[in-house]
């Protein structure tokens, strides 16, 4: 019988987990993950940052596909070199496609050293892929093949899943993944194949809500960051102990002129502050593991 979320997860309160010590003594835990994606010309648009004209949707759907494309071209290469400048090899969430539909990113990032963690096939909400097993095992495959590595984490396209997906990510070797963000450690999910880690992705401290749905300008996302790690640091230096913060980023939003300085200001300061670690995804499942924690 598949499970539902609330049967994977066992509930836990703060103070019924044990207190966790940081890597070379960390109070905090910072994850990059950027997201990297191959938006189809022929479907819909996942998200649109210009509307149709006199609101009917039209296809192909050139301009907001630019919109996307311009990421790819320009942002990343933005974010490749701040993420460079302070040595922060951070977690590449990515289509499987854009190995070969965008090879330079692909190949920058993998030769940076960059986490890959599968993001799906094509950016294509999991609900409606026909063969889900399939585009796992395509996806895990062509990223083990590409990076010479394993394929550990998983993000769904949107965070999206269906009720078996935790058991068929589990078959396919994923050992983690970012789609329940119920805490600010990672939780143990249970599937069909053994216990999956459930690492804190953010939905809050990510560019999609922040600026495309809320409308924020550039400073809100680094304004939320800078006030999550500041309260994170403080129960952190209390009885809590270490703690997980998430940034999660795009190219084509967080990418652009007008947004990324106040983006590389945000990075600046965590990276100055001597409390602060970056770790990658699959990092941060080997340090938990390594704990002992069975919260």
């Amino acid at each position: 019988m598949t499970m539902q979320p609330r049967d994977r997860l066992r509930y836990t309160a703060p103070s019924d987990r044990p207190r966790h010590a940081g890597p070379g003594g960390a109070r905090l835990i910072v994850w990059p993950v950027v997201n990297v994606e191959t938006w189809l010309i022929e479907n819909p648009m996942p998200r649109q940052v210009l509307s149709p004209p006199t609101g009917a949707a039209l296809l192909p759907d050139v301009p907001n596909w630019a919109w996307h494309e311009y990421g790819m071209r320009v942002g990343f290469w933005r974010f490749h070199a701040l993420f460079a400048r302070h040595s922060i090899r951070p977690t590449l969430s990515i289509n499987g496609s854009v190995i070969t539909h965008y090879p330079r990113v692909a190949a920058a990032a993998r030769d940076a050293g960059w986490d890959f963690m599968g993001h799906g096939w094509f950016q294509v909400p999991t609900h409606r892929i026909e063969d889900q097993r399939g585009m796992i095992a395509r996806t895990t495959q062509a990223i083990a093949d590409f990076t010479g590595r394993p394929c550990e984490g998983w993000l769904g396209p949107g965070l999206t899943e269906t009720p078996e997906t935790p058991d068929l990510l589990a078959e396919h070797g994923i050992t983690w993944t970012g789609d329940f963000v119920v805490d600010d450690l990672p939780a143990r999910i249970a599937t069909t194949h053994g216990e999956m880690l459930a690492l804190p992705y953010s939905v809050e401290l990510n560019d999609i809500p922040v600026v495309m749905i809320q409308h924020h300008d550039e400073t809100e996302l680094p304004r939320r960051a800078r006030l999550s790690a500041a309260r994170l640091l403080q129960e952190a230096e209390g009885d809590a102990g270490v703690k997980i913060m998430c940034i999660a980023i795009h190219p084509y939003i967080t990418g652009v002129p007008h947004r990324i300085a106040a983006l590389e200001a945000l990075f600046d300061d965590l990276a100055g502050d001597p409390r602060v670690a970056f770790l990658q995804g699959t990092e941060i499942a080997a340090w938990y593991r390594a704990s002992g924690d069975t919260a």
